[in-house]
């Protein structure tokens, strides 16, 4: 039951964070300074830009150069993707931990706990990257220099970052402990 508990939180873990990767809702757009009228609502992801007019019309332009594009993003964009090939990995060995360990407790091997090491850091990959943005995000939003059309507010990615790495960490946790 423990094993199949982790196997849960690790498969819930591993789309969110596939999901936190692609979507673009990483940083989007703040109202600010008592402007009720808005008609354009700015995502900002690790992949592209989206501009929504009136909730109507939805328009994305990928970021046209990967050289163009600013260190901390590049930074950003590489934990999630090595998260998002690791994460997959964490989850084939447990269930390869879990189908060897119907034949008996010795089948299990070394793969329950690779499993719970591989989850571990697949959650601190992804709370790292999550974090960072939030702590930029809050940070820019407080301060006087940035002009209030050019603050952002946390978009949905970060909470879905934010959750799907406690989910890898709680299931890196039960195998680990497992063991």
């Amino acid at each position: 039951v423990l094993h199949l508990t982790g196997l849960l939180l690790g498969g819930a873990g591993m789309v969110g964070t596939l999901a936190a990767t692609a979507m673009p809702q990483w940083r989007v757009s703040a109202f600010v300074d008592g402007n009720i009228v808005v008609f354009e609502t700015v995502w900002e992801g690790l992949w592209m830009d989206c501009v929504s007019q009136l909730g109507l019309r939805l328009q994305c332009k990928f970021y046209d150069s990967v050289l163009a594009l600013p260190p901390p993003l590049e930074a950003l964009r590489a934990l999630m993707c090595a998260a998002s090939a690791l994460a997959p990995l964490a989850f084939l060995a447990a269930t390869a931990g879990l189908t060897r360990g119907q034949r008996g407790p010795r089948a299990l091997g070394a793969f329950i706990p690779a499993a719970g090491l591989a989850f571990l850091l697949t959650g601190a990959l992804v709370l790292i990257p999550v974090s960072w943005t939030g702590a930029a995000i809050v940070r820019d939003f407080y301060d006087p220099a940035v002009p209030g059309p050019l603050k952002r507010e946390l978009g949905a990615a970060l909470y879905v970052g934010w959750g799907s790495g406690a989910l890898l960490l709680a299931a890196g946790a039960v195998f680990c402990r497992s063991c």
